[in-house]
């Protein structure tokens, strides 16, 4: 598209002058701007220096709105890297086991819920309401968690009490150290697992059962945190 002045017979050099560096510049900044080469040999092929001025000024205008529209690309990239990367070093995280002191925590367990559900999950406190009689739901109100309480090889689902009467169903979970560690429903048994070999091992605890708290990680999606009491 752009031809060189001068071409040396001998060589085959070709030398181009300023002018046709400039041309060569603005054809490549040009395609750069996803026009056809076509249409931009036969601008440039214009007589009429004012068509070309005009023609070059649209395209700086293009320019501009492309940069724009990339850098609102770029600054939304960001946010998303920036948001993958917190959630990546949550993943890193939670795999690590690590100690907790916990305060007394008063708990009410489900006669019937053994496992999280998007059903139970949804409305998951009136299920706990429901179990006192009406007289005495007054009584009674419950942190917004859930979690899973085994002991003796059964597990039920429960409600974390902020006010309480005694009541059938109500554990108490003891203040102290427990050792904890994030896990997926997939990796939940191996987690709790490892952590009951480590309180055994490593504290010379004996714990007579486990929590498993859980964790909401998205829209209709939860992992846990996974306890074990070790004293």
């Amino acid at each position: 598209m752009v031809k060189p002045s001068k071409k040396d017979e001998w060589t085959h050099y070709r030398y181009y002058t300023e002018q046709d560096i400039v041309r060569l510049n603005t054809v490549r900044a040009l395609q750069l701007m996803d026009l056809p080469l076509q249409e931009i040999k036969k601008v440039l092929e214009y007589d009429d220096l004012e068509k070309i001025i005009d023609f070059l000024d649209q395209a700086e205008k293009k320019a501009d709105e492309k940069i724009s529209a990339l850098q609102y690309s770029k600054s939304k990239i960001r946010l998303a890297k920036a948001d993958y990367e917190r959630k990546r070093q949550g993943q890193q995280d939670s795999r690590r086991v690590f100690v907790r002191e916990y305060p007394e925590r008063v708990i009410l367990l489900s006669d019937t819920l053994e496992t999280p559900t998007l059903d139970n999950l949804w409305n998951y406190l009136s299920h706990f309401y429901d179990k006192v009689t009406p007289a005495r739901k007054d009584r009674f109100s419950f942190e917004d968690l859930a979690g899973m309480y085994t002991e003796k090889g059964r597990t039920r689902l429960f409600a974390v009490c902020t006010r309480y009467e005694e009541t059938e169903g109500l554990k108490v979970l003891p203040k102290g150290r427990y050792l904890c560690a994030g896990c997926t429903e997939e990796n939940r048994e191996e987690t709790l697992r490892g952590l009951l070999r480590a309180a055994r091992t490593e504290y010379g605890a004996e714990p007579e059962f486990t929590v498993q708290m859980v964790v909401v990680s998205g829209i209709l999606q939860w992992n846990y945190e996974a306890q074990v009491y070790v004293g």
